[in-house]
Formats: C-alpha cells, structure tokens, sequence
C-alpha cells in the first residue's frame, strides 16, 4: 500500500488543523492505521491509531483529549483532527499501516507515508 499524507501547516497555538492519507490499492479496510510523529532531534514517537473497523481507537497520553483520529475505509483515508495545538506538537507527522496489529513503536511497521510538516507557533 501507498500513503500520501497531506494537511499540514502553520497554526497559532490553540488552533485546529486535520491531517488526512489517503491509501491506494484496495485492501486499506485490512490495515491498522496510525500517525507517528517526529520533531526536530527527536525520535519518531506514537500519535494514535485506528483499528480496520474504526471500533476502537489508541492515543498518546500527551494528546489524548486534543486529537482524534478516524477512517473512512470507502474513501481509503484516514485523518486525524487535532484541536488545541501546542509548540510542543510541531513536527512531521506520518501515517502508517500495519497489517498485523496495533504498533506503538514505529520499529515493526509495514508501510509509512512521506510526512507532513505541522508547525504550532504565533
């Protein structure tokens, strides 16, 4: 599968933005989905993930209440809406599929998007 992420930018802090990937080929319903992200010099971390179904959804302590994420397996998307930006979530932020499992650490990933750069300053 190929993902291309797009919707990043520059936001004031407080601010909303929605990140989308969209998934080719026809098998995306078969992949648990996630966004990873990575900061200048830091390591790439966990963000939040989806099951197939869209049943239950995983997030980072850090932005658990802030973002959300959600699929949309008939347009092959996935998206994560993130409200209440802060500094500390500037990064790039990927998308991911896995056709096993739920991962929290990017090591054992199957595929990875490109990135999009989110910047979160006034």
């Amino acid at each position: 599968v190929q993902l291309q992420a797009s919707g990043g930018g520059l936001v004031q802090p407080g601010g909303s933005l929605r990140l989308s990937c969209l998934a080719s080929g026809r098998t995306f319903s078969s992949y648990r989905m996630h966004w990873f992200r990575q900061a200048p010099g830091k390591e790439r971390e966990f963000v939040a993930a989806i099951r197939r179904s869209g049943s239950s959804t995983y997030y980072a302590d850090s932005v658990k209440g802030r973002f959300t994420i959600s699929r949309d397996n008939a347009k092959n998307t996935v998206y994560l809406q993130m409200n209440s930006l802060k500094p500390e979530d500037t990064a790039v932020y990927y998308c991911a599929a896995d056709l096993t499992a739920i991962l929290t650490m990017p090591t054992y990933i199957d595929y990875w998007g490109q990135g999009t750069l989110v910047t979160v300053s006034s």
